[in-house]
């Protein structure tokens, strides 16, 4: 049986690469304050699988799914927002 620290930490250097790849998306959004390419229908199903995982690991005392997924929701509502917000400027400019 695999010790539950080697499980950990699987799950937390898997749960960072999936956090992080986030980062580049938002970094885009904020430098380019245009989000006009972003699927909104994909992130709001990906937030949706993302708190589901959190539900999860509270419920199997997973502190690595817990913590890195909710780095990931966190990310994902700032997307959603700053997508938003830029859609919403956008629609206003337009003639």
């Amino acid at each position: 049986m695999i010790a539950r620290w080697i499980t950990e930490t699987i799950g937390s250097a898997a749960g960072i690469c999936t956090t992080a790849s986030l980062v580049p998306q938002l970094h885009r959004i904020w430098r380019s304050k245009s989000a006009r390419d972003l699927s909104l229908a994909m992130f709001l199903v990906f937030g949706l699988g993302v708190a589901l995982w959190i539900t999860y690991g509270i419920t199997a005392n997973s502190p690595s799914v817990i913590v890195t997924n909710s780095c990931s929701m966190v990310l994902v509502i700032a997307i959603v927002t700053l997508a938003l917000r830029t859609r919403r400027r956008d629609d206003k400019m337009k003639p």
